[in-house]
């Protein structure tokens, strides 16, 4: 099931931080994403709730994401 365009505003809205670096990771990865389906929503809304460092490391390859089943979003982050 696709997201919602209201769910979708809200989930781009938390994507913007502080560290330059995961705002341009996370744009990128908005820019090349049209719509999300309600299992990848809610594990980007599971690492958007992460520190900014902490997302950064994961994202950037310095650290596993926290929970198995978040893997796969990241590495969708990491390709943007």
């Amino acid at each position: 099931m696709t997201l919602a365009p209201r769910d979708l505003d809200r989930l781009r809205w938390q994507s913007r931080r502080g560290l330059l670096e995961l705002d341009i990771v996370l744009e990128r990865f908005w820019a090349r994403t049209g719509a999300l389906e309600e299992k990848d929503a809610r594990a980007l809304e599971r690492l958007l709730a992460m520190t900014d460092n902490d997302l950064l490391d994961c994202v950037m390859g310095r650290a596993e994401a926290p929970e198995a089943q978040l893997a796969p979003m990241v590495e969708k982050l990491r390709a943007a």
